[in-house]
């Protein structure tokens, strides 16, 4: 993918997730929506290496993975105008997500298990915020894929909060080098929760 393709890839992420605010904003979606922004060139980049037949274990901001995953878009829009933004979920894909924070590690963490016991060349993703990868959940799967040498590979998405606290002052310092993990930095632009402007349903 060269850079041309690189900034359409992004502004088609952008496009995407500023139709979604709109709709928040417009109150047609009665739901919680974690919306992305900032973080579109590390994606891309990752993504780059994740095949059509590889998992990708999301979180409850899972809009850009699912699109990069190649899910339609059209499809993500209706799941998210469902009220399903927090828990994008298409087997056909191979992508699954969860809202509980951390908590589609362990399920990543088998499946990579169950790809190593079937000989697969397919490989698992697992996505975590930077507070999910200071849990002790995380710290278990990783030392676990780690020891078992396993096809997974974590993606820590690092804003620096634990939803609004700085994540350094909460838990001191996080930075891990393990070699099956990968973190990338980036600053929010949306808030924790909604799009910054209050809502009334």
């Amino acid at each position: 993918m060269n850079l041309e393709d690189i900034a359409e890839t992004k502004q088609e992420l952008i496009n995407f997730e500023e139709e979604i605010r709109e709709a928040y904003e417009s109150g047609k979606i009665r739901a919680p929506v974690h919306l992305c922004r900032g973080n579109e060139e590390p994606l891309i980049k990752i993504f780059k290496n994740i095949k059509k037949e590889d998992w990708v274990f999301s979180t409850h901001r899972s809009h850009y993975h699912a699109l990069l995953k190649g899910i339609p878009k059209e499809w993500v829009r209706d799941e998210i105008l469902n009220k399903r933004s927090i828990s994008l979920n298409n087997s056909d894909y191979n992508f699954f997500s969860s809202a509980i924070v951390g908590g589609s590690l362990p399920i990543a963490v088998g499946t990579a298990y169950a790809l190593k016991l079937e000989g697969s060349l397919n490989h698992v993703w697992a996505f975590v915020g930077d507070m999910g990868a200071e849990m002790g959940v995380f710290e278990e799967c990783t030392k676990y894929s780690g020891r078992n040498e396993l096809p997974i590979t974590f993606i820590v998405e690092d804003n620096g909060l634990s939803v609004n606290t700085p994540t350094q002052k909460a838990w001191g310092d996080c930075k891990n080098g393990k070699a099956n993990i990968i973190r990338y930095s980036y600053e929010r632009v949306y808030p924790h929760h909604g799009s910054g402007r209050f809502v009334q349903f």
